[in-house]
């Protein structure tokens, strides 16, 4: 039988791409949003890859909606092999202009839920003695930028937890990771990359002179996933071009 891999938040963004490359790699599929209904077209293209696949509705914020999450998950083929918590926010001000609601709103989707989705999962991977789970940091794991406070706090956060939970659930057999992607295009900072000018200047600072593009996160995000990391948890992997080794002066073009 296939193994059963779960992405949180696969509607769209970095979460359908986690979703599909799964699918191409044999996985069949659970995923979520917080209608299911938003993950109809995730779920149609898995399915036209040939992998089974659930859509449920999941809000990370809600603990009632995450045991139900779980329990649906868990019982559609009795087990979930690997958990992607992927599903986050962002909301993106100067530090002077940040609500007490932005501030909640963020860290209780990206790191409060990515803990109480993991510990409902890892109940059934505790019987199973086994299990796969990848929590979505970011580059602002280990750096900081203006305009990110609430945000590097959240994903900071998700990098000590991985830790932590590392150490809880190893002797059961499940490895906990964290794959941190550097600045990659998505919908929640699209406009950004409209501005050619600062994606000139983000690009400086990219040893590999990009940001991400598709399919850069494909062979962590599979490694991760696969008997290839079984010797590996508790870890932290950037995939971000190199930017986290600090800034660089820009090479010329040859």
């Amino acid at each position: 039988m296939p193994q059963i891999a779960f992405v949180t938040g696969a509607n769209r963004g970095l979460g359908k791409g986690f979703a599909l490359t799964l699918a191409r790699a044999g996985y069949d599929l659970i995923i979520s949003s917080r209608e299911a209904a938003d993950c109809a077209a995730t779920e149609a293209e898995i399915r036209a890859l040939g992998r089974d696949c659930l859509s449920l509705t999941l809000d990370v914020r809600d603990y009632d909606s995450i045991q139900r999450a779980a329990a649906a998950a868990e019982a559609w083929r009795g087990n979930v092999d690997v958990l992607v918590n992927n599903a986050g926010c962002n909301r993106r001000k100067p530090a002077l202009e940040v609500t007490w609601d932005d501030w909640n709103t963020v860290l209780e989707t990206n790191l409060r839920g990515t803990f109480f989705v993991s510990q409902a999962i890892a109940r059934g991977m505790v019987l199973r003695q086994s299990g796969r789970i990848i929590n979505i940091g970011s580059v602002t794991c280990v750096a900081g930028y203006a305009g990110l406070g609430p945000y590097g706090a959240s994903r900071g956060g998700v990098k000590q937890l991985t830790m932590s939970l590392a150490s809880d659930w190893g002797p059961y057999g499940i490895t906990v990771n964290c794959l941190a992607p550097g600045w990659f295009r998505t919908a929640q900072n699209s406009v950004m990359y409209e501005d050619t000018e600062w994606v000139e200047y983000l690009s400086e600072r990219i040893p590999l002179g990009r940001p991400g593009q598709p399919g850069d996160l494909d062979g962590a995000l599979l490694f991760l996933a696969s008997e290839a990391s079984a010797y590996v948890t508790g870890q932290t992997l950037l995939v971000d071009g190199g930017i986290s080794v600090g800034q660089v002066r820009a090479l010329p073009r040859k």
